[in-house]
């Protein structure tokens, strides 16, 4: 009896074992999203709109989809935040500070800018590091 159990023991529990582990569905590793980085996109108006009344409805309404655009983009915690000086046309910039999968992603995300598209503002494009933020 003792012979016995000496080999019907092991495999009791090689069986169980197995049994075990073919309930277990195999574990797939969760994806890890990819890591944002952060830029930033520097607006311009062009040249050609230094002089406010050469603006006309296109311009208007191409500088209205820009704003609802990064209202959406800022709702939906891609844009961290976006804002303009306040001066001249011929001398005020804007500032988009944003987060991207990668360079070729985020300049996709400036260049279809609705107001850089309509040829209003120009845009430049930099790798961006926010090391400081104002608590609300």
């Amino acid at each position: 009896m003792h012979a016995l159990l000496k080999v019907l023991v092991p495999f009791l529990l090689a069986l169980v074992s197995f049994a075990t582990s073919a309930q277990t569905p195999p574990t797939t590793p969760t994806p890890t999203p990819p890591k944002l980085q952060q830029f930033v996109y520097v607006l311009k108006v062009s040249p050609a709109f230094h002089d406010a009344t050469r603006w006309t409805a296109r311009e208007n309404e191409a500088v209205g989809r820009h704003f609802a655009r990064l209202k959406d983009a800022t709702a939906a915690g891609r844009v961290i935040f976006a804002g303009r000086s306040n001066e001249a046309l011929s001398a005020t910039f804007g500032l988009v500070v944003f987060e991207a999968e990668s360079e070729p992603a985020a300049r996709q995300f400036m260049e279809t800018d609705p107001a850089v598209e309509a040829g209003v503002m120009t845009a430049t494009l930099h790798p961006y590091v926010l090391a400081l933020q104002r608590r609300p």
